[in-house]
C-alpha cells in the first residue's frame, strides 16, 4: 500500500479502522448478516465476483481499489486475491466484522465522506450494488468522481430495468433500477467517460419479472416471504446456469458485451479537467 491509513484520523480497533462519525445509510445493517450466510454458496455473488475481477484485470488501476459500501468484504476479498491492493469502505459494523473473518487486509468502517481521505487522492473506487441504495444517486456519483485521482477508475454494478421492480427492492432499501443507457448518462454527467459496459445475468430478467415483479404488483409478496426466499434464490447446482455464466465471462474476456441481463456492469474513468 502506498498510503498510511493511520494518517487519516481513523482509529484502529481489532483490525478495523473506524471514522469519528458515521451518517445514516439506506442499506439495513442486519442485511449484511443475512447476506453473509449466503454469499459463498451463491451462484449470483460468485458470478458477479468473476465478472468484476475480469473487468478489473482488463482495466487495472494505478493503485489501490476502494470497495465503497462493500458489505461483508466478499468482493474485496476476491479483488485482493487477484493481487490488487484493496480497501473495504463499509459504514455498517456488522459487515466490517464479517470482513475480518474473511481476512480482508484493509477495512475502514465509515462512509466515503468520513474516511479522512482528501478529494482527488483515490486511484480507483468500486461500488458494487451500492448506488441503487442512494436516493440522490447523481450527487453520489459526483462525489465518487471528486475523490478519484485524475484518470482514476470506477467500476460499478447495479440492478437493471425498472420493469423488474419488486418487494425485494423495497426490502433491500433500493431507490433505483437502471439500464446501461441511463447509468451511462448519469456517469457522464458526473464527469466520467465509459471504458466498458455490459449486462450480466442474462437469464434472470424473465424469472425476476414473473416470480417477483408481477406478484409484487398484485400484493402477493410479504416481507416474511422475501426473507425466506433469500437463501433458496441464490442456490444453484451445476448445469445450464454454469454454462451461461461461463459464456458471459468469455464475452467479457473478449471485450464483447451482453445485450441484456439482471445487472449492469460498467468500468468508467474520471475525465481530466481542461
Amino acid at each position: 500500500m502506498n498510503f498510511d491509513l493511520s494518517s487519516k484520523g481513523l482509529v484502529n480497533r481489532n483490525g478495523i479502522w473506524y471514522a469519528k462519525k458515521n451518517a445514516p445509510i439506506s442499506y439495513p445493517d442486519h442485511g449484511n448478516e443475512v447476506v453473509y450466510h449466503i454469499e459463498e454458496n451463491s451462484f449470483w455473488f460468485n458470478h458477479r465476483n468473476e465478472c468484476i475481477t475480469e473487468v478489473l484485470s482488463k482495466f487495472p488501476p494505478k493503485g489501490a481499489i476502494f470497495d465503497v459500501g462493500g458489505g461483508n468484504g466478499y468482493v474485496s476479498k476476491a479483488i485482493q486475491d487477484k493481487g490488487f491492493d484493496t480497501v473495504l469502505v463499509e459504514p455498517g459494523e456488522t459487515g466490517c466484522l464479517n470482513a475480518t473473518k474473511r481476512h480482508v487486509d484493509n477495512i475502514i468502517c465509515s462512509k466515503l465522506e468520513d474516511t479522512g481521505f482528501a478529494p482527488g487522492t483515490m486511484p480507483a473506487i468500486g461500488v458494487f450494488d451500492v448506488v441503487e441504495h442512494i436516493e440522490d444517486d447523481q450527487a453520489f456519483l459526483k462525489t465518487i468522481n471528486e475523490y478519484l485521482q485524475p484518470d482514476g477508475l470506477m467500476c460499478i454494478t447495479v440492478p437493471s430495468y425498472k420493469l423488474l421492480w419488486s418487494k425485494y427492492d423495497e426490502y433491500g432499501g433500493h431507490f433505483h433500477r437502471y439500464t446501461i443507457a441511463s447509468l451511462s448518462a448519469k456517469l457522464k454527467k458526473a464527469g466520467f467517460e465509459i471504458l466498458y459496459s455490459t449486462y450480466i445475468f442474462s437469464l434472470l430478467p424473465l424469472p425476476i419479472f414473473l416470480m417477483r415483479a408481477i406478484p409484487s404488483r398484485l400484493g402477493l409478496i410479504k416481507d416474511a416471504a422475501v426473507v425466506a426466499d433469500e437463501a433458496t434464490a441464490h442456490n444453484s447446482g451445476p448445469g445450464m446456469l454454469d454454462k451461461v455464466w461461463a459464456w458471459e465471462l468469455n464475452r467479457i474476456k473478449a471485450n464483447k458485451r451482453i445485450s441484456f441481463g439482471g445487472s449492469c456492469l460498467i468500468m468508467a474513468r474520471k475525465v481530466k479537467q481542461a
